[in-house]
C-alpha cells in the first residue's frame, strides 16, 4: 500500500468510489470492495469518511464543485453571451467523460434521497448548477441575446430539467434520442436555436 498525503488519499478514495458505485450500484457496493479497489485497508477509509453514506455525500459535493469549475474553465475564453450559452448547452456533465460515473451513481442512488443529509447535499448540488446557468442567462438577456419573456432563473431550471432527461436516456443507452430522423440535427442545436436564434448557429458553421 503506497502512502499518500491525506488530501490526495481522500481524492483517490472518492475517485475509486465513483467508479465502484457506478459499476455495482451505491447500495450493493461495500467499503471492503472500495478498500480493495483503492489498494488500502478499510480503516484507512474510515480515517477520511465516517461511513459509506458520508463518502457518498462528499462525492455529491465534489462533483458539483468540479462541474462548475469545468464550466468556468470552458468559458474562460468565450466573451459573447450566446457563445457561452452554446458551450454550456453542449457541456452536460452527465454525459462527459469526467462526470459520467458520478452522475450515474446519483441516478442509481435515487432511493437514498429520503435520507435528510443526502437530500440536502443533492439539492444544494442541483441548485448550484441552476444558479450558475441563471447567471449566464441573465447576462445574455442583458446583452439582448436571449429574450426576456421568461426570467433567467426559470429558463435555467428548464435547462436543468432537459439536461437531466438527456443524461438519463444516455445512461440507459437509448438509441437515437438526441438526433432528428435525418441524423443531422442534434437536440443541442435545437435548444441553442430556441434560446439564442440563428446567430450562434451561424458562427458555429463558420468555424466548422
Amino acid at each position: 500500500m503506497s502512502r499518500l498525503p491525506a488530501a490526495k488519499r481522500r481524492e483517490q478514495l472518492l475517485d475509486c468510489a465513483a467508479e465502484l458505485f457506478a459499476a455495482h450500484g451505491y447500495a450493493r457496493a461495500t467499503t471492503s470492495e472500495l478498500a480493495r479497489a483503492a489498494g488500502v485497508t478499510e480503516p484507512i477509509i474510515y480515517r477520511h469518511f465516517k461511513s459509506k453514506r458520508d463518502l457518498f455525500i462528499a462525492l455529491i459535493e465534489r462533483t458539483g464543485k468540479r462541474t462548475i469549475d469545468r464550466w468556468r474553465q470552458d468559458l474562460a475564453s468565450a466573451e459573447d453571451p450566446a457563445e457561452r450559452l452554446k458551450t454550456l448547452i453542449g457541456d452536460n456533465p452527465m454525459v462527459s467523460t469526467q462526470g459520467r460515473d458520478a452522475y450515474r451513481v446519483f441516478l442509481q442512488a435515487i432511493t437514498e434521497v429520503d435520507d435528510a443529509d443526502i437530500h440536502k447535499a443533492w439539492q444544494n448540488h442541483i441548485h448550484s448548477l441552476q444558479q450558475f446557468l441563471a447567471m449566464e442567462l441573465a447576462r445574455a438577456q442583458e446583452n439582448r441575446r436571449v429574450a426576456r419573456h421568461f426570467p433567467a432563473e426559470l429558463i435555467a431550471w428548464l435547462l436543468i430539467d432537459i439536461g437531466l432527461g438527456y443524461g438519463v436516456l444516455s445512461a440507459m443507452r437509448v438509441e437515437n434520442h438526441n438526433f432528428d430522423a435525418t441524423g443531422e440535427v442534434h437536440v443541442q442545436q435545437l435548444i441553442t436555436r430556441v434560446l439564442v436564434g440563428r446567430a450562434a448557429e451561424a458562427r458555429e458553421n463558420d468555424v466548422d
